[in-house]
């Protein structure tokens, strides 16, 4: 299934995954669909990219542009048909093939394509984010399994607890799955592909699902609450009733970095593989190193399943989350914090909380980036110049306020709802009605440092310094820039 789907009004589409138990020549199957996926794509790629190493060259000899060989498409139809006709004289693929379903060497004529898009997209600026380079071949060693399945047969058994697949057959599943069997019977839902995949050392099916909206009600609709991450505590949570509630970090990965020391220093005492020197790993070794692999796997399982504990209680009792913008990136070069900060997944819980109030037709406010939720006195709204990260308490010089740095953070953050209303975003002004202003100021200037020649803050002789105006354009953007899904 080619393109972006849309699903049919008043339905949306969601996927289920479950976790397979396949016998020995199930898995057998399983890796030869994902292997041949892979060799689809290093075959798309090295038959688009040989073109242009061939123009490359001809233009060294002088050719003009008449004379140069012309540019091979990269569409997933002009792919798929050079591969149906090549693949059958191909040494490559002619021996086995027709071991495996169309739909895997599909998958890998698809994610060539979407590849090849990617990267011209991004050259040609069209594309957000980093820049994307030239797609590669994928190394068997590294190449993550997957292969999705879009046509043939795709159901869920009666009995709940297996899975068909095309050419893999009836596959039992770890887990019941009861719930994707009951929507599929009442008709709410149907199967539009489905996903197989290796990670975390197991093998996991998710069905793409076409199923009807439901939204659940929250408890408190017309509540609202502001979210302070860290590495103290996971959360902490503020309302705008002024109700505090702080969410541990569980710190999954500390508590298991002494297990994690002995299976390394095994793993380091045997004879593990040399690709330099075509040294073979041995199979203690590649004991060894699975016995730590499920560690790290256990540690990841114990984060994705208290993350989503936390997002969907939070969901399931606000209608409105205000969070802030994180550069997690930027955190993870500080060397002292970022095992910590990717210990706690900072990025994850902001995207859970967005797609699940998108499920609950509930609003996410996210405060920008340069926000000052941590230096803003949360009672009268003045703000700190300097609040450094080992300072754990907040302490206003104007009003007197004494309040953990985390709880300000989380009550200005919550406060950051009346802001779009009110224009206001100070904690303590929540209940303020909205004062009109001539010059549509939505927050007081900072104060300024005492200008050099004047000794006054502010203007002086009448004009703004500019310094001064570059202050009153960020604050300005502090105040308007929220994003509101």
């Amino acid at each position: 299934m080619s393109g972006k789907f849309r699903p049919r009004p008043g339905f949306v589409v969601q996927a289920y995954k479950f976790a397979l138990d396949p016998n020995t020549a199930q898995e057998r199957a399983l890796r030869s669909h994902c292997g041949a996926a892979r060799a689809a794509y290093n075959w798309a790629v090295s038959w688009v990219t040989a073109s242009w190493w061939q123009r490359k060259a001809e233009a060294s000899y002088g050719l003009g542009e008449e004379g140069l060989t012309s540019w091979r498409p990269w569409s997933l139809p002009a792919l798929r048909r050079e591969f149906n006709r090549v693949k059958i004289t191909d040494p490559r693929f002619a021996d086995w093939w027709e071991e495996n379903s169309k739909e895997a060497y599909n998958t890998g004529l698809a994610n060539a394509a979407a590849a090849f898009d990617n990267y011209a997209n991004s050259k040609q600026g069209k594309r957000k984010g980093p820049k994307v380079g030239v797609p590669r071949r994928k190394v068997k060693r590294k190449a993550r399994l997957a292969c999705r399945f879009t046509t043939g047969t795709i159901r869920v058994e009666l009995d709940g607890r297996h899975a068909t697949l095309p050419r893999l057959g009836t596959i039992r599943t770890h887990e019941p799955t009861v719930k994707l069997l009951a929507r599929l019977q009442d008709g709410t839902a149907r199967i539009l592909s489905a996903t197989i995949r290796h990670e975390r050392g197991r093998w996991f099916v998710s069905f793409q699902v076409e199923a009807a909206r439901e939204i659940t009600p929250v408890a408190r609709p017309d509540g609202a609450v502001g979210i302070d991450l860290g590495i103290k505590h996971l959360a902490v949570l503020a309302d705008r009733t002024g109700e505090i509630r702080y969410e541990p970090n569980p710190q999954h990965l500390d508590g298991s970095l002494k297990l994690l020391r002995f299976h390394s220093r095994r793993v380091s005492r045997r004879q593990g593989p040399d690709r330099n020197k075509g040294i073979q790993p041995s199979k203690r070794w590649i004991k060894a190193n699975t016995e730590r692999n499920k560690v790290h796997h256990r540690v990841a399982n114990l984060r994705t399943d208290a993350l989503h504990k936390l997002t969907t209680r939070i969901r399931a009792e606000y209608g409105t989350v205000v969070v802030e913008d994180l550069s997690v990136a930027g955190m993870l070069k500080n060397s002292r914090l970022a095992r910590k900060v990717a210990d706690a997944g900072f990025g994850e819980i902001r995207r859970q909380l967005t797609y699940k109030g998108q499920r609950n037709a509930c609003r996410t406010i996210v405060a920008d980036r340069w926000y000052p939720s941590s230096k803003t006195c949360s009672a009268c709204g003045a703000v700190k110049a300097k609040l450094p990260l080992h300072v754990r308490v907040f302490t206003c010089d104007v009003c007197g306020l004494v309040m953990d740095r985390d709880e300000n953070a989380a009550r200005n953050l919550a406060a950051l709802t009346a802001a779009v209303t009110t224009g206001t975003g100070v904690a303590g002004d929540q209940d303020t009605p909205c004062v009109s202003k001539p010059r549509g100021a939505d927050r007081k200037t900072r104060r300024q440092r005492p200008d050099r020649n004047t000794g006054r803050g502010g203007r002086a002789g009448g004009a703004t310094l500019p310094h001064q105006r570059q202050t009153e354009a960020r604050d300005r953007r502090q105040a308007e820039a929220l994003v509101l899904w």
